[in-house]
């Protein structure tokens, strides 16, 4: 049997040069946290589900004890690695193709931004491997509360709409981890508070989902309702706009995320999805549909929610007197699923569209939007 290898000692220069691997392979920001229970995230997630501030959100939610606790995901962690990559795209690139009305993407999902992160925690793990320690990387996953896991690293602190915002940087990244057993000396102390007395975030919610300092409610929060399935709460419709997957409004309004915004430069692909055309998505098939936003997240991995957010948002569009919308529409309106026909009735009432409302439907959901699209 070959002797085991001896990892080398490690040292500040070891972390140094696992930061300038993560930079080099895309990486914009790399630190280095414990690997110890996080209790305070623990005890928020908890709090806050017995406060019903999660409504149905699973996710790290899920389970608490599992998602702090990094020595579930790798026994024997010692520390972590958390990264940090910005989407910033420093213009908004303006709807092409067809004629709209279109629908807005939020700029987390304009590419993969994950993708790049992967690569770049991809290439600190091998490292980490081939130095003798065990490495697993966690990005977009339940299995750890990523935010947390950033700030114990010292990459940024928690704003007030519960984001990680990084010094001079704001928040319009994506953030990951490398669990190791590597024993990587920790970031001496979290980023102080940076907001101070700014309360944009909460000011300019739609919704005013942000319910305290750092709190959300998710049930109020139209990132996840687009995301929820189910019925979209009728009182949030007109808040939602032209939204189709995702609401950045918190961090647009956010001066640290701004002044950096204006500032960047694009690191990202040239071809994004910052709009879509809704006639098009609403005329689309399930397999163009998953081919074109499968890497979105989709409940049950099913485009019926995508078209009940595209009906919300052809609702707010104003094209009432469009051929294409009113085609779209009577569609939608003898659609084989309850949701549809219930979302499209409320759109055609928006719209101005009345004369196309049925007089009865046998499902409870369309009656209940039959009803209150006649009062």
């Amino acid at each position: 049997m070959a002797p085991q290898r001896v990892p080398e000692p490690i040292d500040h220069a070891y972390v140094a040069s696992l930061r300038a691997l993560g930079l080099k392979f895309g990486l914009d920001h790399v630190g280095i946290a414990p690997s110890s229970v996080m209790l305070r995230a623990r005890e928020a997630l908890i709090q806050r589900k017995r406060d019903g501030l999660a409504d149905s959100m699973q996710f790290t939610y899920r389970n608490p004890t599992r998602s702090t606790d990094p020595s579930l995901a790798v026994a024997g962690a010692q520390a972590m690695v958390v990264a940090a990559r910005s989407y910033v795209l420093q213009e908004p690139p303006q709807p092409t193709g067809e004629p709209g009305p279109f629908a807005s993407v939020a700029r987390y999902a304009w590419v993969d931004h994950y993708e790049p992160l992967r690569i770049g925690l991809a290439a600190i793990t091998r490292q980490l491997r081939s130095d003798g320690y065990k490495a697993v990387a966690f990005a977009d996953d339940n299995s750890l509360v990523d935010r947390e896991a950033a700030w114990l690293g010292g990459l940024g602190w928690f704003g007030k709409n519960a984001n990680i915002l990084l010094p001079g940087s704001g928040s319009f990244f994506v953030l990951g981890s490398v669990i190791t057993t590597a024993p990587l000396p920790v970031a001496a102390e979290p980023v102080a508070d940076g907001c101070g007395a700014c309360t944009r975030c909460i000011d300019g919610c739609p919704t005013a989902a942000i319910v305290a300092p750092g709190v959300v409610d998710a049930g109020r929060c139209l990132a996840w309702l687009l995301q929820r399935p189910g019925v979209f709460p009728r009182q949030f419709r007109a808040a939602l706009g032209d939204r189709i997957y995702g609401c950045d409004e918190c961090q647009l309004v956010c001066p640290p995320t701004v002044r950096f915004e204006r500032r960047a430069a694009s690191n990202q692909s040239n071809h994004v999805q910052a709009w879509v055309s809704l006639v098009e998505l609403l005329q689309a098939s399930d397999e163009s549909l998953m081919q074109s936003f499968g890497r979105w997240y989709l409940a049950d991995r099913d485009p019926m929610w995508l078209r009940r957010n595209a009906l919300i948002a052809l609702g707010n569009s104003r094209a009432g007197d469009d051929g294409r919308v009113q085609a779209v529409l009577y569609r939608y309106l003898v659609d084989s699923e309850p949701i549809l026909r219930a979302h499209a009735v409320w759109a055609a009432a928006e719209l101005g569209c009345h004369h196309m409302l049925a007089a009865f439907d046998p499902d409870p959901v369309v009656t209940d939007e039959l009803v209150a699209a006649r009062v």
